[in-house]
Parts: structure tokens; sequence; C-alpha cells
């Protein structure tokens, strides 16, 4: 039996996510040198940011004017 197309989430974690498990806390805390791997512990962890980067684009007019 198949799933019904209205119920399909179609890679519904494949967009931007606010909050971030654990391991991929510690991978950015790491990677910026705010957790040691070796002793540090897992549990209290200080919040991490997760912002989305939009690269900015032309608007409109801009580009109709340059045209």
């Amino acid at each position: 039996m198949t799933i019904h197309s209205s119920l399909n989430i179609g890679g519904g974690l494949a967009r931007h996510r606010n909050v971030l498990t654990r391991a991929e806390r510690i991978a950015k805390l790491a990677g910026s040198n705010k957790f040691d791997m070796d002793s540090g512990d897992p549990l209290g962890l200080p919040k991490v940011g997760n912002r989305k980067i939009v690269a900015g684009g032309k608007s409109k007019k801009k580009a109709k004017e340059e045209e």
C-alpha cells in the first residue's frame, strides 16, 4: 500500500531549522574552539545561534534601470 500524495512531506527536513540537535551544537562549538571534545561535558551547553544566510540579489527596480 502506498502513501496518499497529500500526506507526503516531500523533503520536510531539507529546509532551514532554528533548533539544532545536541550533536550539531557540539560540532558548531568545537569548530569555534568553545568546546573541548576530550574533557567537555555535553550537559548544559551554551546556546548556539543558527542563522540562515540569504544571498542578496538585485532588486527589480535596479535591474530594470540598468537595462
